[in-house]
């Protein structure tokens, strides 16, 4: 592909990808002011932003860098909080086929927002598919690299106390969660994973949920997952 058709396919995805500048500034930033005010440098924050790049992840693993030593743990935690990558990447197999090389990043760099964007927009006749796809998950990045860096830089420099600025990772997912919540046509699912955070809350403390919640919620939508596909079909 030429330059000017790089230059052309570029200029196209930008304004895609607008809103997702202006949301991963504001939470790389906070990211790395958090990072910065638990002790870490700045290549810290930086670093897991471009390696990992899992934002909700990443707010995690500061705190579990500060606990004991549980790769274990870490694994399970992961695996559980991006599960939802597993479907992301199923439901693009088609769309990454043909794309070359440029497969192994945009499957890297697939987060939420950057799967909304390529696995939506249909680009004109005259824009590469893979380039354009390749380009939305490039600049989502660099925007999210950018505020971390911008964060963990002048973090110092914060004046203010920054006690709970990890809830901004608890606003992330009450967002994600509403906006789940007004796409589902039912929501039994939903439900079922309040109903098992509560009661895996009230059994294992604050400290200890996360996993039997998940895995509460594993087991019960395997149980019920034929009778809400029948739902879908007759719906």
């Amino acid at each position: 592909m030429s330059f000017d058709n790089h230059i052309a396919t570029l200029k196209y995805a930008f304004p895609k990808t607008i809103p997702i500048l202006a949301g991963f500034s504001f939470l790389g930033i906070a990211y790395g002011i958090y990072m910065n005010s638990l002790g870490f440098g700045p290549w810290y924050a930086i670093l897991m932003s471009i390696f990992i790049f899992a934002g909700s992840m990443e707010f995690v693993a500061g705190s579990m860098l500060l606990g004991a030593f549980n790769p274990l743990s870490a694994f399970l935690l992961t695996l559980m909080i991006n599960a939802r990558h597993l479907f992301y990447g199923i439901s693009m197999l088609d769309q990454f086929r043909g794309v070359g090389k440029k497969k192994y990043y945009l499957i890297y760099g697939m987060c939420d927002e950057t799967f909304v964007i390529n696995s939506t927009e249909k680009a004109p006749a005259h824009i590469n598919s893979g380039w354009f796809m390749f380009y939305v998950t490039v600049l989502n990045q660099l925007y999210w690299v950018g505020g971390t860096t911008i964060g963990s830089l002048f973090g110092s420099a914060v004046t203010f106390n920054t006690e709970g600025l990890e809830f901004v990772m608890t606003a992330l997912f009450v967002v994600i969660f509403l906006d789940q919540w007004m796409k589902e046509r039912y929501h039994v699912s939903s439900i079922i994973g309040i109903a098992a955070s509560v009661l895996s809350l009230a059994i294992f403390g604050p400290g200890n949920f996360i996993i039997p919640a998940m895995v509460l919620i594993l087991i019960a939508l395997t149980l019920i997952r034929k009778t809400m596909a029948k739902r879908e079909v007759i719906s």
